[in-house]
């Protein structure tokens, strides 16, 4: 046999997976079995929580070829104990997944057959591939690594019969099927949580010690907490199956032998569809071969605006360079998106519309977005793995009382029974069974808040994550900024020289211009319903030009041979006036005289890779036609002739970005007269955009939203760091930058220009400031040591210093600031990036472009109610940054709101414990409406209305703490747990040594002796004797001692400033406080037989006057620690806590900070602009990944 395998599986991927093969075993098998029976079915519910041991224990290692069952680890390791199902809906938190194999054996021809060997995770399935020797995933058409052309002549016809049958195999059915699993198997899952499984241990055990009404009451508790989840994760599953279900199977029409009508749930990859001319719901993702759509993109983008989609080009048998690989990312402009909408399509005499399907089913664009939702990256937050070793503690102190119990009960000659029930009742009393309902109450009552105020979550765990965040990167355009584009003015160009700015075009004497006529064509713009739609930019862009846009019509185009579809002209009062017609000239020939228009031929639309945009048009009469090309400054400069460009473009261009002005440059070129319809049709961009003449630059106004200001500088003041990621020019976003406040006037803007390697040369960064003030002048600008800076740069050269310059990654993005120029991809990385240095992220966007990022963010928020947020972890309905201090707010609110609780459930369980064991001393226990008043009236009550304190009105610098486990927190609640102990143990003694006191013995019955004389003989001989020592003065003295303790406890933990509003403003919180103290104090001083027998106390005013004294003490004392010295006290225990763990020397836990104060100290840092840092090359033998990989050198 070959040797045992571990298999990686989405290499390089966000969800790359270890795979180890296994062959079920059946001795193992049996063995198990066996044990199960022998457990009671214990054993079987804890290999079904740790799936690695199932495997390990049923089945044996063999090579991953010949497997029967997978083991599936993620090598991005959580460390959570089990899965949980807090999510909406249900995810594998847990790190080994157990997937079983499937094989198909297929009858494709009539002697041909074929064994397939997969299995299915997350809606994916995995296939067996024998020349890699590992499992892959198959999306669709690009796996065959297609080309353009490829597309054209090979697929351009569509698929047989056998090929369609024999490739849905492999792709299956096309649909996102969202199934919603039945009740009764989402209820088993709720049910089989380890929780729920110690709930009902503990109600057997309570049930089987008598204690039975507070064990219905923890059942009813219970039901109606599984039905409430039960009902909130079905209503989930129901509405995310409509949103997808809505639209996804329709009727299409397929080239097959002929075109012939089916269901979407047919199409594979390959298929080629015809797109109807009314427009559909594209129930896939396809690539269009002839014709152009129009497409609403906003389930994928967030941007309602519609994009035109033009056929993908054919370079042809010849072009061999032109013709490249096709991909959905490079290629998106001629791909249709599954999800989308197609408004309306173009035609040309007759010919259909037609695209050829690339993905099905969840392979998709929105297969992919339902599978983030289904199936979302677990949240791996310290505060619930400092919650799980903290019930860890819990459990061995647990323990210890366990043997205690046991081994007083066997000095005191207690039945076995009595023992077992008794040792075992100690732990299910110091793990509260409510802590994880009253844990969520916090994040739930945020989520209404947050409701309230515009911001909706699907996330509700990441709201305690918000409360940590310390950086928050924002988009600029529509997130920082205006939506809408104002054009401030134009500068054209003649003759390589810059004209005097012009306020707009719309003059006579410019409506003949090339100027104009490239405005007026070089745009995506539709007609829609009678009204112009498209990119704002190109609309403002069109408007300035005051000139008319007409389309053809469906009828004139299947009349004319492939006419011109859109058509632009200028409005008759700008053009120049017309000669008078005299009698003998045809009226037609005088209309096309007389008539100024030119026809968009063809659109090589927008591409942010590339930065521009061009079209092919003719003027009405010319035989030539002409390219005219818009696009980034820059970009267009490079495509353009030196001598068209004028010399102080750069000078004119950069007085323009740092006014913070956005900048679009416009080129024209004259095309050949060789150059036909047809050729045009057919030929390369890049021919095309090449030599072409400067025209000039249009000058464009983004205002600044007016929140967006105050909004920065509250996060500003509360030292949580802002970043801007956009995909505009550097200088106009560094200008906003400064606009914004997000770089003071006073901070030095640093700009790092990266350059690949190239000719044999190393990559390197030259360092320069974005501005030259007048006191640089004449020498080089140094930076003082108080002085800010911060870094600036582009995408291409994030992307250069991501690939060559690792090590330095990391410091730049601690003082970056800017990141302009960013594609999407590279925005998630960014994040990436910010997050590997220990940074909590905020991404703020409007959903165009920054799905990504804002998924990969700890809170992500999106400002676009559209369909693509929904994987956003949050959305708000306010469109302005306004929503981001609230959230912060809010996460602050509810992560301190679940410190509060988690530590008071921890001294509620202590408290209980000490009262327990303390009584276990005399052979006693607290009764069952005790345990029930205590556990209902009392805690239940009070942990949920100390929840509902509002977050505080607004953001301070400090933060909360991440983790339970820290010096502060740990002796705050350990001096409070030393305080109640000494407390009961106090009241626990005193009343020993009272005159009145007297032992329980079943004959005396201590606390009942005196009620009965009063009641006379004839209810004596009818008084239930109290067999379990229920009744008795230590046990009244702790219920009542313990019941305060319960309530001064809750009102010390229920901290307010700085990040919830007072207690005393939570009117819930106070009512049920005062209540209950009103309560407490009414059965001590004024004793109601019923209520004194439900409780089974004894009450007396000289006790009574005793208790609350030391009730009031416990009071003062708790509280005046909690105020005056807990500030003393936890700085003493923060130094203990590090003495004790051997830590002398401070060390910042994040990686940030510990960066930050090593680059304080180092004199080459911030880089010098005089210097350039170079890549080393890496010597063999002699890695630099331990060392530096750069070297900085001065400038000759």
């Amino acid at each position: 046999m070959e040797k045992e395998e571990l298999k990686i599986v989405n290499k390089d991927e966000e969800d790359e997976m270890e795979l180890q093969g296994y062959r079920v075993c059946r001795w193992r098998v049996a063995v198990v079995s066996l044990g199960v029976l022998c457990t009671g079915g214990f054993l079987l519910l804890l290999l079904y929580w740790m799936p690695e041991w199932c495997v390990k224990a049923t089945c044996t290692r063999t090579t991953v070829r010949e497997a029967e069952v997978v083991l599936l680890q993620s090598t991005v390791r959580h460390t959570s104990p089990f899965s949980t199902y807090w999510e909406s809906y249900q995810s594998y938190s847990c790190s080994f997944l157990l997937i079983h194999l499937y094989v198909i054996f297929a009858n494709i021809l009539i002697s041909f057959s074929l064994q397939i060997r997969y299995f299915t995770l997350h809606s994916t399935k995995y296939y067996w591939n024998d020349e890699v020797h590992n499992f892959e995933v198959l999306t669709g058409l690009e796996d065959r690594e297609v080309t353009c052309s490829t597309v054209h002549s090979e697929h351009s016809t569509g698929l047989t019969s056998n090929q369609q049958e024999y490739r849905r195999l492999f792709f299956g059915v096309n649909e996102i099927a969202v199934k919603v699993p039945s009740v009764f198997k989402l209820l088993i899952k709720e049910v089989l949580n380890p929780f729920y499984i110690f709930q009902l241990f503990s109600v057997i055990l309570w049930s089987a010690d008598e204690y039975y009404y507070y064990a219905a009451a923890i059942v009813f508790m219970s039901v109606i907490s599984i039905a409430t989840s039960l009902y909130t994760i079905k209503k989930q599953y129901v509405t995310l199956h409509d949103m997808v279900s809505a639209h996804s199977i329709v009727r299409v029409s397929v080239c097959r032998a002929n075109i012939e009508e089916a269901l979407s749930t047919d199409l594979v990859p390959g298929d080629v569809m015809v797109i109807p001319s009314n427009g559909t719901i594209m129930p896939c993702d396809a690539v269009l071969i002839s014709g152009t759509c129009i497409v609403n993109e906003s389930m994928l983008t967030g941007e309602s605006v519609p994009v035109t989609k033009t056929n993908l080009p054919n370079p042809g048998e010849g072009d061999k360079e032109g013709d490249a690989a096709y991909s959905m990312e490079e290629h998106k402009r001629h791909t249709l998106f599954c999800g989308t909408h197609v408004i309306q399509t173009r035609f040309y005499s007759g010919e259909l519309v037609k695209a050829v399907v690339v993905r099905t089913g969840f392979s998709t664009a929105k297969g992919q977005l339902v599978r983030s939702i289904l199936y979302p990256k677990p949240t791996d937050f310290k505060l619930y793995r400092d919650a799980y070793l903290f019930l860890l503690c819990l459990v061995a102190i647990a323990g210890i009382g366990f043997v205690y119990s046991i081994v007083l009960s066997i000095m005191n000659n207690v039945p076995a029974k009595t023992i077992i029930i008794e040792s075992l009742d100690i732990i299910t009393i110091t793990v509260p069974p409510a802590l994880p309902a009253a844990m969520t109450a916090g994040i739930v009552y945020a989520q209404r808040r947050l409701k309230r105020i515009g911001i909706f979550c699907i996330s509700p765990q990441r709201i305690n994550i918000c409360g940590q965040l310390n950086l928050v990167c924002f988009d600029k355009t529509g997130t920082l900024t205006e939506d809408g584009l104002d054009l401030w003015g134009v500068q054209r160009v003649e003759k390589g020289t810059f004209h005097m700015s012009e306020e707009n075009a719309y003059k006579d004497t410019l409506v003949k211009s090339q100027f104009v006529a490239c405005m007026a064509t070089c745009h995506s713009l539709t007609n829609i319903d009678g009204k112009l739609s498209g990119d704002p930019l190109d609309l403002k862009m069109f408007e300035a030009t005051g000139w008319i846009l007409e389309e053809a019509t469906e009828e004139e185009t299947s009349l004319h041979n492939r006419i011109m579809p859109t058509v632009v002209r200028p409005p008759k009062q700008l053009m120049p006036p017309e000669p008078v017609m005299s009698p003998e000239q045809d009226m037609e020939l005088y209309d096309l005289s007389s008539a100024y228009e030119i026809g968009i031929v063809r659109q090589f639309p927008f591409s942010s890779a590339l930065q521009r945009m061009c079209v092919v048009a003719r003027l009405l009469g010319e035989k030539r036609m002409d390219a005219y090309l818009k696009g980034a400054p820059e970009v267009v400069a490079s495509l353009c002739k030196k001598d068209t460009v004028p010399e102080d473009f750069a000078e004119v261009l950069e007085d323009y970005t740092k006014q913070g002005f956005r900048v679009i440059a416009l080129a024209h070129r004259r095309l050949e007269s060789k150059l036909t319809w047809h050729k045009v049709q057919n030929v390369n961009r890049d021919q095309m955009e090449a030599n072409m003449e400067f025209l000039g630059l249009i000058i464009m106004q983004n205002k600044l939203k007016a929140e967006t200001s105050g909004v920065l500088q509250d996060l500003r003041r509360a030292h949580i760091r802002t970043v801007m990621v956009t995909g505009d020019n550097m200088l106009t976003a560094i200008s906003v930058a400064r606009d914004c406040g997000m770089i003071p006037p006073q901070d030095q803007v640093i700009i790092a220009d990266a350059l690949p390697p190239k000719d044999g040369q190393a990559a390197k960064i030259t360092w320069r400031y974005a501005d030259n003030p007048s006191k640089h002048v004449g020498k080089a600008p140094r930076l003082e040591p108080q002085e800010q800076y911060h870094f600036a740069m582009s995408g291409k050269s994030f992307a250069v210093i991501t690939e060559h310059f690792q090590d330095l990654l990391q410091k730049l993005v601690l003082h970056g600031t800017v990141f302009a120029r960013m594609a999407p991809d590279q925005k998630t990385e960014l994040i990436e990036a910010l997050q590997s240095v220990d940074y909590f992220v905020g991404m703020c966007g409007d959903g165009a472009n920054d799905c990504g990022a804002l998924k990969r963010a700890h809170g992500g928020i999106s400002l676009s109610e559209l369909e693509a947020s929904v994987a956003s972890p949050f959305t708000s309905r306010t469109p302005n940054i306004s929503c981001v201090p609230s959230l912060i707010r809010e996460g602050r609110a509810a992560l301190i709101t679940s410190f509060c609780v988690f530590k008071f459930m921890a001294l509620y369980s202590i408290i209980q414990y000490i009262s327990v064991t303390l009584l276990y001393s005399i052979l006693s226990n607290l009764g069952d409406f005790q345990f029930l008043f205590i556990d209902i009236a009392i805690i239940l009550l009070v942990v949920f209305t100390m929840s509902l304190n509002p977050a505080w009105k607004e953001l301070v610098s400090r933060r909360p703490p991440s983790g339970l486990i820290s010096g502060p927190l740990l002796f705050s609640v350990l001096t409070q747990i030393l305080i109640c102990l000494g407390f009961q143990t106090i009241a626990f003694l005193w009343v020993r040594h009272q005159a009145w006191y007297h032992i329980w013995t079943p004959q005396s019955d201590a606390c009942n002796s005196s009620l009965r004389a009063n009641l006379g003989p004839e209810h004596n001989s009818s008084e239930e004797r109290d067999d379990h020592n229920i009744k008795n003065y230590e046990n009244t003295s702790l219920f009542y001692v313990s019941s305060f303790q319960y309530l001064i406890v809750a009102i010390v933990f229920s901290k307010g400033k700085p990040f919830r509003q007072p207690s005393y403003k939570n009117w819930p919180f106070v009512v049920s406080c005062i209540g209950l103290y009103i309560f407490m104090f009414f059965i001590m001083f004024y004793p109601v037989s019923a209520i004194d027998e439900f409780l089974e106390v004894s009450g007396q005013n000289e006790w009574g006057i005793f208790i609350v004294f030391f009730a009031v003490s416990f009071a003062l004392f708790s509280l005046l620690l909690s105020c005056c010295f807990q500030g003393g006290i936890d700085l003493w225990g923060a130094k203990c806590l590090s003495w004790l763990c051997c830590r002398r020397r401070k060390v910042p836990k994040a990686r940030y900070m510990h960066l930050a104060q090593e680059l304080s100290v180092d004199p080459d840092w911030p880089p010098k602009p005089t210097t350039t840092t170079e890549a080393k090359h890496p010597l063999p033998g002699n890695p630099t990944e331990n060392g530096s990989s750069y070297q900085i050198m001065a400038d000759s």
